[in-house]
């Protein structure tokens, strides 16, 4: 499949595989994920997308004024603070720029005036919108430097006749100096402050916080395929180590005994907690603790554990965590990994302490990007008699 060229990829950067057509973004992705982890076994190819264009359902948006005055909207150019104006990109959902196209377009006429953090003045700072792909209910939120927000029903008003599709409008306020985009306050504006959108057969609770996967379509072939790798009958115990919201442990818990999932994040707890009151999924409880340290005191305690599913952050696992996971000794493992380069330095651990690679799915969820995610199974190897 060929890709229209798009017109900001020099000044944005984000796109750093815009010169390929898709089929040769496959073919180098594959290639990466052979060359990095086919040591450890056969690499089945690449699963892609039918249309690799506009599949980011999360889209933020930082707002800016030029010198002459003109307010922009868009992404920070690669390696800067300088924002390249954006009305549409081709990875990112229609809806949702447009959304954002006409929120840059009201703001004069409400006389409201982007941030500027170095004169620490002006209200807007950012926009995020998230768009269900399944139920199509769209969140805006407005992202300001004050609790503020002059003429507010005006401007939702104003918001929601040009687009009466928004499901739901939140203000957030974020005072602080750093990158956060979000600030801690969410004060809904209009409707609930949260969408809902399925995934893999299970309801999920979107807030301004929550993490959520932007590339829903190829999650759900993801996902699937890391429970199938798992071979779950309905009688293991799993273990789903960095948790997040729940989302993967809630599809595994239709499938197995019992899950507990662990995750560091307070906040992504609670809405994991809230997502398994929403799917009644009574035979999975979360955690807020560190995964290494809730398997170092099972160990301890010879409490087992069948399989472990694992979907760490690009840095990979610690060591410590590692041998946590070694200590426990699951039947199987299902890492999912978006860093292949990480991936292969825990694996190297992993088949070194006793467990072997059985099988390597690459996915592509971020077309035109570098990015490639990759699901691997892992099994305890049975020791040789002598």
């Amino acid at each position: 499949m060929k890709n229209t060229p798009c017109p900001l990829s020099k000044k944005c950067g984000g796109c750093q595989l815009q010169n390929m057509d898709y089929d040769r973004q496959l073919k180098y992705k594959q290639a990466l994920v052979g060359k990095l982890l086919g040591g450890f076994g056969k690499v089945e190819r690449i699963k892609g997308m039918d249309d690799p264009t506009h599949y980011r359902c999360k889209v933020q948006a930082a707002f800016g004024t030029t010198r002459s005055g003109k307010i922009v909207s868009g992404v920070y150019q690669s390696s800067s603070h300088r924002i390249v104006n954006v009305d549409s990109c081709l990875i990112e959902n229609e809806k949702a720029d447009a959304v954002i196209v006409t929120i840059r377009s009201l703001l004069p006429s409400f006389k409201i005036r982007p941030y500027d953090e170095d004169k620490r003045a002006g209200l807007l700072r950012h926009v995020l919108v998230r768009v269900g792909q399944n139920s199509g209910e769209i969140m805006v939120v407005l992202v300001t430097a004050s609790s503020q927000f002059p003429s507010k029903n005006d401007f939702v008003k104003a918001l929601l006749n040009a687009h009466p599709e928004i499901t739901t409008i939140v203000q957030n306020v974020n005072i602080r100096r750093d990158s956060m985009v979000l600030g801690e306050i969410d004060k809904p504006m209009f409707g609930k402050g949260y969408i809902i959108d399925t995934l893999c057969g299970c309801t999920f609770k979107i807030s301004p916080q929550s993490f959520y996967q932007v590339n829903p379509k190829q999650t759900e072939h993801l996902y699937n395929a890391a429970i199938e790798l798992a071979h779950l009958t309905g009688e293991e115990r799993v273990i789903d180590a960095y948790c997040g919201t729940g989302t993967i442990g809630l599809i595994a818990a239709k499938h197995a005994k019992e899950v507990l999932g662990v995750e560091l994040s307070e906040s992504a707890v609670r809405d994991a907690r809230l997502n398994a009151k929403l799917n009644k999924a009574e035979n999975i409880r979360f955690v807020c603790a560190d995964a290494g340290e809730v398997m170092e005191e099972m160990a301890a305690q010879n409490e087992s554990c069948d399989v472990v599913l694992m979907d760490p952050p690009r840095a990979g696992s610690s060591k410590q965590f590692l041998e946590s996971l070694v200590r426990l000794s699951p039947e199987r493992l299902v890492y999912i990994s978006c860093n292949p380069e990480t991936l292969a330095r825990d694996l190297r651990f992993l088949t070194k302490n006793g467990y072997k690679v059985k099988k390597i799915k690459p996915f592509d969820l971020f077309p035109f990007t570098k990015h490639v995610e990759t699901v691997v199974l892992l099994k305890k190897e049975e020791p040789i008699l002598r």
